[in-house]
């Protein structure tokens, strides 16, 4: 109650602080612009300093869900009454924070978890800022991706972040066949209902030998780690494991392979064109060749014409 008080005075008396360690640090003034501040993905002592000192001393501190903010805020003793930036109020809440810049005040802007703009709507508040010339400040820290990319044990020279994958299972396939070839690991966010369907169908789009890491409720007290292929990570869901908490699924890169005999490519296409759609073919094609989709859809086509001609 002491600290709180204390805290609430220095607010009072205009001087903005957080709490380190059981001390009041004064937050200095920040200059005007919009700040976007990485927050903890789970375990609160993951907050950086700098975005202790930013998220004390905005002028305005604009968050996804105030009651989740309030936590951080409340853990080091931080002043600030947050304010609502959502998908769902976007377009209303938006232009207030575009005027608060106009003003000159400094903008702050936190996620639930991590960093903002990944898969979040701050994009879009971040591209208004730029178009009316100002300021955007990152302040790094905490994000899952990252955190689940060097914990999986997967080659990290090169990865791709694609976000969610599509809810329904043929665009969700359709994706996959999009990245499969792509020479990165591939990261995606994926929820405890949809993981087992989401690696049954990265195990038959991209191949079951292909490496894998599903990881879960990072830097949380239930933190997981579970590597191995798609076909052992399948096989694992397929037993119907109670899975929950947050999720990245970490996909290994293509293994590299000799590039397949245009005759022979032709041939597996007119194969697999006599069984089933011309799309699912192309998509069937890619997974066996290393190939991409589109490029093999293109030369079904190119075959499809040439015989009909």
């Amino acid at each position: 109650m002491e600290k709180q008080q204390s805290a609430a005075a220095a607010e009072k008396d205009g001087q903005r602080s957080y709490r380190l360690h059981n001390a009041t640090v004064p937050a200095r003034p920040l200059e005007p612009a919009l700040y976007l501040v990485a927050t903890p993905i789970g375990n609160l002592a993951d907050i950086t300093l700098r975005a202790l000192e930013t998220i004390a001393g905005a002028d305005v501190l604009a968050c996804e869900d105030t009651r989740v903010t309030r936590v951080l805020l409340d853990r080091y003793g931080i002043v600030n009454r947050p304010f609502a930036y959502h998908e769902h109020n976007a377009a209303e809440a938006g232009p207030r924070l575009i005027a608060a810049l106009a003003e000159g005040k400094s903008v702050a802007l936190v996620s639930d978890a991590g960093t903002p703009l990944v898969s979040d709507p701050g994009y879009r508040l971040a591209q208004h800022a730029i178009e009316a010339g100002y300021r955007v400040v990152p302040i790094p820290g905490p994000s899952a991706p990252l955190a689940a990319l060097v914990g999986s044990g997967l080659p990290s020279d090169a990865f791709l972040f694609a976000g969610f994958l599509p809810v329904k299972d043929k665009a969700r396939r359709d994706r996959l066949a999009e990245v499969a070839a792509v020479p990165a690991t591939l990261l995606f966010f994926e929820s405890p209902h949809r993981i087992a369907a989401t690696v049954a169908a990265a195990a038959e789009v991209l191949g079951e030998d292909r490496k894998a890491a599903v990881c879960r409720e990072l830097t949380k007290a239930f933190e997981e780690f579970r590597r191995g292929t798609l076909r052992e990570l399948k096989a694992f869901y397929d037993e119907g494991a109670s899975v929950k908490g947050e999720i990245v699924l970490v996909i290994g890169p293509p293994q590299a392979r000799p590039a397949p005999e245009e005759a022979d490519v032709d041939a597996l296409l007119k194969a697999l064109a006599r069984d089933m759609p011309m799309g699912k073919a192309a998509t069937e094609a890619a997974r066996r060749t290393g190939l991409t989709r589109k490029e093999l859809y293109d030369r079904l086509l190119h075959l499809k014409d040439g015989n009909e001609s």
